[in-house]
């Protein structure tokens, strides 16, 4: 069994949001593809292996167009990072499935990303709804094709 402890350290440590479209630009340049980012849609089998830097590079544009198309906001704030200047660590919402950002203290369960960026394997996040078929779509899309 895979130790996820460094996994959940950072899942559920301090996270630092990119604020600004323009600011999530200047991050994805930040990001090094070829680190051994494994690459986890929440609700879909867990990644085996880490992702080849062609392959990362391509989820971070593919993703970008995404938030860019389906979130309605002229600001970011769905992508958070253990450190924007050389995350190791990368968390972002589904425009499409962002729930209650205050919630209450009545609430069980909490918004989960929809995508994971970790540099650690990660480990099974348990879904409480189902995932669209428009995001399966999505996802599949993106593992059969090529960079």
């Amino acid at each position: 069994m895979t130790d996820t402890s460094e996994f959940d350290r950072k899942y559920n440590g301090l996270l630092y949001s990119v604020m600004r479209w323009d600011q999530l630009t200047a991050f994805w340049e930040k990001v090094d593809a070829g680190a051994g980012w494994y690459l986890y849609a929440v609700g879909h089998e867990l990644p085996q292996t880490s992702s080849p830097a062609d392959k990362v590079q391509q989820f971070m544009r593919e993703l970008d167009e995404l938030l860019r198309r389906d979130h309605h906001e002229d600001y970011c704030a769905i992508v958070y990072a253990d450190d924007l200047d050389a995350p190791n660590f990368i968390k972002i919402y589904d425009p499409n499935h962002l729930g209650s950002s205050c919630g209450s203290s009545s609430m069980k369960t909490s918004v989960l990303p929809g995508w994971l960026m970790s540099k650690s394997p990660p480990r099974e996040l348990e879904m409480h709804g189902l995932v669209t078929g428009q995001r399966k779509r999505w996802w599949q899309s993106f593992l059969s094709s090529s960079a």
